[in-house]
Formats: structure tokens, sequence, C-alpha cells
């Protein structure tokens, strides 16, 4: 009986070794596929990284001209609002140019009477 519980024992450290051996096995092949499974997502992330680093330039980029843009449009607008202000703050000057440019018109008419008489009075000179 002490044979056979030996034999028993002597078997069962056997397979005990044997499945501790299997498990060492699968468990290296696993780390190495977890190794570079790893190595693996690592290289993703860094893509995955890069990209939207790029991406986040390229939107920051986009933003600063429209903010430039929208400076630019704002300071535009307010020197039109200032000038028309002043305009409107200053009729009688608006009146007076209203007048001088008038006065201006009227003398550019009589001018152009005198160059359509002169340009007349050449035409007959040249037919007779």
């Amino acid at each position: 009986m002490r044979g056979r519980r030996a034999r028993v024992l002597v078997g069962l450290v056997i397979v005990m070794l044997m499945g501790t051996a299997v498990y060492l096995r699968l468990w290296t092949i696993d780390y190495t596929v977890s190794s570079a499974d790893t190595e693996l997502l690592r290289r993703q992330f860094d893509l995955a990284n890069r990209e939207a680093m790029d991406e986040s330039a390229e939107w920051r980029l986009k933003y600063d001209k429209q903010v430039e843009r929208v400076t630019t449009c704002t300071q535009e607008l307010n020197k039109v609002k200032e000038s028309f202000e002043k305009q409107v703050k200053d009729p009688a000057n608006i009146n007076q140019k209203i007048v001088m440019l008038q006065k201006e018109n009227k003398a550019l008419l009589e001018s152009i009477k005198v160059l359509n008489q002169q340009l007349k009075a050449q035409k007959m000179k040249c037919s007779s």
C-alpha cells in the first residue's frame, strides 16, 4: 500500500510539474504577445496623439486667422462709425460742401457750353 501511495504521489508531483511547465510556457507565449501588443498599442497611441496635435494646431491656426479678420473688420467698422458720427454732428459742414459742389457744377456746365460753342465754330470753319 505504501508503494502504491508513493507511486500516486510521484505521479501527482510529475503531473503538477508538467502542468506548471505548460502554464509557464503559455504565460511566456502570452507575455511575448502581450509585449508585442503593448508596443503596437504604444505606437498607435503615439500616432493618434501626433494626429490629434496636428489637428489641434490646424484648428488653432484657423481660429487665429478668424480672430485677426474679426479684429480688422471691427477696427474698420469703428473708423466708419466715427467718421459718420463726425459728419452727422456737423450738418453745417455738409451743407457747405453741397453748396460748393453746386457752384462747381454750375461752373463746369458753363465751361461745357463754351466748349460746345467752340466745337461748333471749329466744325463750321472745317465745313466751309
